[in-house]
């Protein structure tokens, strides 16, 4: 009845979007062992994104539609929700997960320092947070983000005061 090891749980997941880690049950297994932890997916994704964008040379995440839309959203009042996760996409099993991310590079900065920082950054992150063992991170580069998009976007934002 009980494990000598912290495990994960049963034959099937328990709810779509969901990762079920259970424990040793029983009077003499340990008080932290005792019970299930389920993890969402979404909460994989969030901690994915935010550990790629701690990476220098990562300018953000997301392809150019998925940027496009999201720049509408953050600027209607509470739609910024999303933010964290665009780019992001996880499968997250009972043990593992696999993350897929969409990055746009500074301009100037190794692509494969980047890609591999980014890599160590969100497994670190994701095993160390969620116990989950990080099968694979596959990145792609979307764009290359130039200094003078920067200035050329600003005029726009202060024309009406």
């Amino acid at each position: 009845m009980t494990d000598d090891m912290t495990s994960v749980g049963g034959g099937s997941r328990p709810e779509a979007g969901v990762s079920a880690l259970k424990g040793r049950t029983g009077a003499r297994a340990p008080a932290e062992t005792r019970g299930k932890t389920t993890i969402a997916d979404g909460v994989v994704a969030k901690i994915a994104g935010m550990a790629a964008r701690e990476v220098p040379g990562v300018y953000s995440l997301g392809a150019g539609m998925a940027r496009a839309l999201g720049a509408v959203r953050e600027r209607v009042p509470g739609g910024a929700g999303g933010a964290v996760t665009r780019g992001v996409k996880v499968e997250v099993g009972e043990r593992q997960a696999a993350v897929d991310l969409d990055v746009v590079v500074e301009y100037g900065v190794s692509i494969v320092d980047v890609a591999g920082g980014v890599r160590t950054s969100v497994i670190s992150a994701l095993e160390r947070m969620t116990g989950l063992e990080v099968v694979e991170v596959n990145i792609a580069v979307d764009d290359v983000h130039l200094p003078e998009e920067e200035e050329q976007a600003e005029p726009d934002e202060g024309r009406v005061k």
